[in-house]
């Protein structure tokens, strides 16, 4: 059965077994589970419910599986001729999940 669902301001299509890369959930540890209720399509063919916004009493279970700092991303800034750069950098916060159940 796969599933749309909302988290952390994205939408993922999912089926059980999927292992997904989501902004960190905070106060969370590896190991622990979340229950992910904004669903918004569930089923496959003849068999599917779309929610306006959501379908109610669906949600997805998932695990944490470890809680991890994304890539590097360099920002450069560089005024030509005015002897003006900046260089700065990020790295996300992220979660690695996985999809254990979808119920609905």
């Amino acid at each position: 059965m796969k599933a749309t669902i909302i988290t952390q301001g994205r939408q993922f299509t999912v089926k059980e077994g999927d292992i997904l890369k989501v902004n960190r959930y905070p106060a969370t540890k590896a190991g622990d589970t979340v229950a992910l209720d904004q669903v918004v399509f569930l089923g496959e063919g003849n068999d599917a419910k779309i929610g306006s916004p959501f379908v109610p009493g669906a949600n997805v279970t998932a695990k944490i599986l470890e809680n991890k700092r994304g890539e590097k991303i360099r920002i450069f800034k560089h005024r030509r001729r005015k002897n003006y750069s900046r260089r700065r950098g990020h790295r996300q916060e992220i979660s690695v999940i996985k999809i254990e159940s979808i119920n609905g």
